[in-house]
């Protein structure tokens, strides 16, 4: 039986195997597209497939800039381009090994920093002017820790850019085909549920995944002193199912440390 503190450690081998797999998000970037950033031509994404909006971003010049659970060579490369100071942490070494692979690529520095974002950052206050957080608080149970370390380590003014699920995809049994049926109760804790939950979870190569409440992710955030400037929804990628043809599943935030 899987105690709960091991979970974590379960997640990152599961992630590492999703890469191996092909997982869309630990496909780093070409060359081509690194080179199109630095002539000014670029877009991130924090959710599955809607940009995050450009004036969501600080001139990006000179800025010390941390990727949060952001390894796979995507967002951080760009990042670099556009003359960011980047550090990356990650608990995936498959993750991190394409941050170093892209890094030494394109010829940029980086810290890569191996870390589990539910124990205390490794950064002293005030480090960074930006954190980009793409939704990965899915694999963690108790997300308004992570809040208040990305406001302890923020410099006063500093922004949070974060994406997270909004529980419609814990809800519901998506096999592609109607009707969807109701599969679980919110929110979803598998450490709080029949050990044979996990278990199957763990050998259908899901990993242990959370759904958490708006309240957690956005109220969470609020709890740890950020103001919120501006949000968006987004859905899933086409092919993945059909509720994203009936709801929005994902939510952007932009906040900022007052």
């Amino acid at each position: 039986m899987m105690h709960e503190k091991d979970y974590t450690k379960e997640n990152a081998k599961t992630i590492d195997q999703w890469v191996e797999e092909g997982w869309i998000w630990g496909i780093p970037i070409s060359h081509e597209v690194y080179e199109k950033a630095v002539n000014g031509e670029w877009e991130m994404v924090l959710t599955p497939t809607k940009p995050v909006p450009k004036s969501w971003f600080p001139e990006l010049k000179g800025k010390k800039i941390l990727g949060l659970a952001s390894g796979g060579g995507q967002q951080m490369p760009i990042f670099a381009a556009l003359g960011g100071i980047c550090t990356v942490l990650d608990y995936s070494d498959r993750q991190l090994a394409s941050e170093e692979m892209v890094a030494k690529r394109e010829g940029y520095d980086i810290e890569i920093v191996k870390a589990d974002m539910t124990k205390n950052f490794p950064f002293a206050d005030e480090t960074f002017d930006l954190i980009f957080h793409p939704v990965s608080n899915c694999y963690v149970e108790d997300i308004l820790p992570i809040w208040k370390e990305c406001y302890r380590v923020l410099k006063k003014g500093g922004s949070l850019l974060s994406g997270f699920d909004n529980g419609m995809n814990f809800l519901f049994d998506d096999d592609g085909t109607l009707p969807l049926t109701i599969a679980n109760r919110l929110p979803f804790n598998p450490l709080k549920m029949d050990p044979t939950v996990r278990e199957q979870m763990i050998a259908n190569g899901e990993g242990i995944q959370f759904s958490h409440s708006l309240e957690e992710e956005i109220g969470g955030q609020l709890k740890a002193g950020f103001l919120l400037k501006d949000l968006y929804e987004d859905r899933d990628r086409e092919g993945c199912g059909i509720l994203r043809e009936y709801t929005p599943q994902y939510v952007a935030t932009w906040s900022v440390k007052k």
